[in-house]
């Protein structure tokens, strides 16, 4: 299930004995986990620690840190003035596979009075504890939004954050979460941190648009990737390394500003298939957030064999910046916007010199 259906499924069915919330997003995860975590303790009791009997309740394990013997003891342990009491084992895809078959028996009858859950950003399906776990406890997808449902989880978590946005500002910070879903631990947390701030920023009463967004970011206007793209599709090599400049300069990191562009032109390719199926430019220009009737004139700035070489170049990019070679990162970037823009030449546009 996903973790926006756990919190009805435990008002219907009662709480399980077994979770595994599984997934990339912390966030997601973190969700799933208070949300079980209330169940079990109460909504005012934290997950661990604390004053109250919650800390005779809730034991925290790391599956790197603890073996089954350990697991096995907490879960059989008896709950202090409570129905039950909660086990959670973070860490669990470090768990080694020896001791994860002796867990094996419990999986198959876990202890009535104990929910023990298990956390793992991905387990291998290949183990028989991964299998088994999969089988008996109920599983909570914590994998990355797709892109259609990151508007609806960004409008809910403005609201929980206080700030009200406007469909322009749900789409930038939609967009963003989309280029940056490959870092470690996903995206959403970065963007529940860009919705704290905008709280902060915003007047109360008044609703946040995309100016607001980059501003809290700490960014200039004109300095967006969609900005950097388009000087790269114009040839103007000196507005493109400008804008490059003032994101490290902000602090960007350069496999982010690597990732963002790349997504961009990921962007750029959906929206030329979806013209060549005879998709309108009113129904594409959303992907760029351009007006209907400058997307053709946009994409055709990228040729086809600009795409499939920018690609190309985005991979060797990528291991120049995380290979011990990389050095000087900023030139590594500042070598790959060049080789975009001369790319640009098989477009038939003359090059901008600024």
């Amino acid at each position: 299930m996903k973790v926006q259906e756990l919190a009805s499924a435990i008002r219907e069915r009662g709480v399980a004995p077994l979770y595994l919330v599984c997934g990339e997003e912390d966030c997601l995860r973190d969700q799933a986990l208070a949300t079980i975590t209330a169940s079990v303790l109460g909504p005012e009791e934290p997950a661990a620690g604390g004053n109250g009997l919650e800390a005779f309740n809730c034991d925290l394990l790391y599956g790197d840190e603890c073996d089954a013997s350990e697991i096995l003891a907490c879960a059989g342990e008896a709950s202090v003035f409570a129905a039950r009491r909660l086990l959670i084992v973070k860490a669990t895809e470090k768990l080694p596979a020896r001791e994860g078959e002796i867990l094996l028996p419990y999986l198959k009858a876990p202890s009535d009075s104990t929910t023990l859950v298990f956390m793992a950003a991905k387990l291998d399906g290949r183990l028989k504890f991964s299998q088994a776990v999969s089988k008996h406890a109920v599983v909570v997808d914590c994998s990355s939004l797709y892109e259609n449902q990151l508007p609806a989880w960004i409008r809910a978590e403005a609201g929980k954050a206080g700030v009200r946005l406007n469909e322009e500002a749900v789409l930038l910070l939609a967009d963003l979460a989309s280029s940056l879903r490959t870092l470690p631990g996903g995206s959403l947390y970065l963007i529940r941190r860009e919705l704290e701030k905008l709280a902060v920023f915003v007047p109360a009463g008044a609703v946040a648009g995309p100016a607001d967004v980059e501003t809290v970011r700490g960014g200039e206007a004109g300095a967006s990737v969609f900005d950097l793209a388009a000087a790269i599709g114009a040839q103007d090599r000196g507005r493109a390394l400008r804008i490059l400049a003032r994101n490290l300069e902000a602090g960007e990191a350069p496999v982010r500003i690597l990732g963002s562009l790349a997504w961009q032109y990921r962007q750029i390719w959906k929206v030329k298939e979806l013209l060549r199926q005879g998709r309108g430019e009113a129904e594409t220009a959303r992907l760029l957030r351009l007006q209907p009737f400058k997307v053709k004139e946009f994409v055709g700035r990228f040729p086809d064999a600009h795409l499939r070489e920018a690609f190309r170049l985005f991979g060797e990019t990528d291991s120049r910046l995380k290979g011990g070679s990389a050095t000087a990162p900023a030139l590594v970037l500042e070598s790959l916007v060049l080789s975009l823009c001369w790319l640009g030449k098989e477009s038939g546009l003359s090059p901008h010199y600024s």
